[in-house]
């Protein structure tokens, strides 16, 4: 029987926040493209909550657009409330988060893929992933049709043999009713990819006429909205933004939920998968946290042409009748209509130690991975992941060299280092803790860390890096001057410094020095400077953060550059650990597991000791000596 046979550069499988990304980069880049989706309806969902961005969420945004990626953009185009969060704390955690309008976003980046050279939308689903002497060779579709490709990307979210649960309810649906993927797990699995089973939740979604707003606290969005994307006009975000509102659970709801724990299916072991540590459940959270009489509910609009309001902070997988009790408990929706009721749902996704740090599968040539189903949680996350699979498998078709992002480059970096190098056994997500060079990869200067290799890779113009090259050079400049610009005790000064409840001088002093201060702020010095420059905002913050953090900054750039030194030591592919002689029996098992590409990642690998980092670093001098007499 004949079926439909096409050949394409890459295949991209799913269409979610990571196909989209991946496949958009791959099309860009000028390779012919097809993303499968079991709906075209379903591309760029966001089936969970209504937001992009959040704490370190939002550093990931502005880097994937520093990257060339798309999200950042999007969001810009369909935001209903913007806001900085953590704003009275040190510049290093500030990050963005902003309500989307869900239909808006989703419509919207499904345009932007429709109008996207290179690239073909085809909804249908993959059952087989085929392989051929190591190397992908392309995928097979249920109907039977085969793509022929040089490389595939899979971006499966949660769609893998998903099954939606609430209560004794369970149905083998995608989120929010969707088709599932039933079969694609068992070609993985013939391939040997080893699979986990995960799983999270979303809460229930309630009408709005149903919600009494008075017995709850309105939450503004920022009075001045900064973009997500570096190339957002600022102007063009300063809108009439949505309300959203804030309420608690309390006693009442706590003893609902404790009463009903036998029939909550995440206790009577009904679901399997591991769920989120860091989005747990209202039941979860009342179990955990027994000593809280009270847990945050924000009252979140899905958008504006729709009455349905997200419940974050109560996720539940709770019976229908346990849900509608336990939710009319909470002050303001005593009488609230729900629209959707809560539930878990359970996907497969793959052990991601499987993955190169490129998201290459080492034991499958041209095989790349992103987003859920690489053991994650979050769109943002997705997202991150999808472009630089979708980079790395163009690269690999162009026969150019694949990027790595390191933990010292950006959040991205953390994210899938810690993905591939670490044991993860529950959903992965980010947070500002996990990086450790924090002060360098903040959200305000994730162009100046990441458009050079966006550029680099053909995803920036070269009219967006010469204006950066611009931006860098005035910040610079500025700099250099408040360092060398000197005013003394004058009476002008002297009041000036009174004024803002500084202390007076007593010897010259250099702008720098002054704008050092804590209590100081880079705009009060034009009181004092006649030569103050009328520079961009985005310039002037750098300035002032760059000067206020100088200390703290370059005592991380000493730690980078001792961290580079191990991450340049590169582990040859082919070592057999159990020869390496004084080497821990774990730490052999560890290493030939993980197969690290660096000594910097061996030490970032759980059971490998400073001891074994020392015996693999006289090897590896021991090797390049044999090597060198051997030559």
């Amino acid at each position: 029987m004949p079926f439909l046979e096409e050949n394409v550069d890459v295949v991209v499988v799913g269409a979610g926040h990571a196909g989209c990304e991946a496949a958009l980069a791959c099309a860009r880049l000028g390779l012919e493209t097809v993303i499968f989706t079991v709906s075209v309806d379903s591309i760029a969902l966001m089936p969970c909550n209504p937001n992009i961005g959040g704490s370190s969420k939002g550093h990931l945004v502005r880097e994937l657009d520093a990257l060339g990626g798309e999200m950042g953009k999007v969001i810009d185009k369909t935001f209903i409330q913007s806001k900085m969060l953590n704003v009275s704390k040190g510049p290093a955690v500030h990050s963005l988060r902003a309500q989307a309008d869900k239909a808006e976003y989703s419509r919207a980046m499904r345009q932007v893929l429709e109008n996207t050279d290179h690239l073909q939308i085809v909804q249908g689903e993959v059952t087989e992933i085929m392989v051929e002497n190591g190397a992908v060779t392309g995928v097979r579709l249920y109907s039977g049709a085969i793509y022929h490709a040089r490389a595939a990307v899979l971006c499966t979210g949660t769609y893998l043999k998903a099954r939606c649960i609430y209560g004794d309810v369970s149905t083998y649906t995608g989120p929010n009713g969707l088709q599932a993927a039933n079969y694609l797990t068992d070609s993985l699995k013939k391939l040997g990819i080893e699979m986990y089973r995960f799983k999270t939740g979303t809460p229930a979604r309630i009408d709005s006429r149903s919600i009494d707003y008075s017995k709850m606290e309105e939450q503004f969005g920022d009075k001045r909205v900064v973009p997500f994307s570096f190339t957002t006009d600022p102007e063009s975000v300063q809108i009439e933004q949505a309300s959203c509102w804030l309420t608690y659970t309390n006693e009442k709801t706590h003893e609902i939920i404790r009463n009903n724990l036998d029939r909550s299916p995440l206790y009577s072991g009904m679901i399997e998968g591991t769920g989120p540590r860091y989005c747990p459940s209202i039941e979860d959270k009342v179990v955990r946290f027994a000593d809280k009489n009270r847990h945050q509910v924000f009252i979140e609009p899905e958008g504006l042409y729709t009455n349905e309001m997200y419940v974050g902070g109560m996720s539940s997988s709770l019976p229908e009748d346990v849900q509608h009790e336990m939710y009319h408990s909470v002050a303001g929706l005593e009488h609230a209509k729900i629209v959707k009721n809560a539930y878990a749902i359970e996907y497969d996704c793959i052990n991601p130690r499987q993955l190169y740090p490129t998201l290459e599968f080492k034991n499958i040539h041209g095989l790349f991975s992103g987003g859920q189903f690489n053991g994650s949680s979050g769109y943002e996350e997705a997202a991150s992941q999808g472009l630089v699979a979708g980079i790395n498998a163009a690269l690999e078709v162009l026969g150019r060299e694949q990027i790595v992002i390191d933990r010292s480059q950006g959040y991205i970096g953390v994210l899938i280092d810690d993905l591939v190098t670490k044991e993860n056994h529950e959903p992965y997500r980010m947070m500002t803790s996990r990086s450790e060079y924090r002060l360098l990869l903040r959200q305000d200067n994730a162009d100046q860390r990441l458009t050079p290799l966006g550029h680099e890779v053909g995803l920036i113009d070269e009219q967006r890096y010469q204006k950066l090259l611009t931006k860098i050079s005035m910040i610079e400049q500025e700099k250099e001057r408040l360092e060398s610009t000197m005013v003394g005790g004058s009476k002008e000064v002297q009041a000036f410094l009174e004024k803002h409840e500084s202390t007076t001088l007593k010897t010259a002093a250099s702008l720098a020095e002054i704008l050092r201060r804590p209590e100081m702020k880079y705009e009060y010095l034009q009181e004092i400077d006649p030569e103050w420059p009328n520079l961009p905002q985005d310039v002037c913050e750098q300035v002032e953060i760059d000067i206020k953090y100088d200390g703290y900054i370059k005592r991380q750039l000493k730690q980078v550059e001792q961290f580079k030194k191990l991450e340049s030591k590169k582990l040859p592919e082919d070592i057999n650990y159990a020869e390496i002689k004084s080497l821990r029996i774990e730490a052999v098992q560890k290493l030939n597991l993980c197969k690290p590409i660096s000594v910097g990642q061996a030490s970032r690998i759980s059971g490998v000791s400073p001891a074994d980092i020392s015996v693999l670093l006289v090897y590896l001098e021991q090797h390049r000596g044999n090597h060198q007499k051997e030559s």
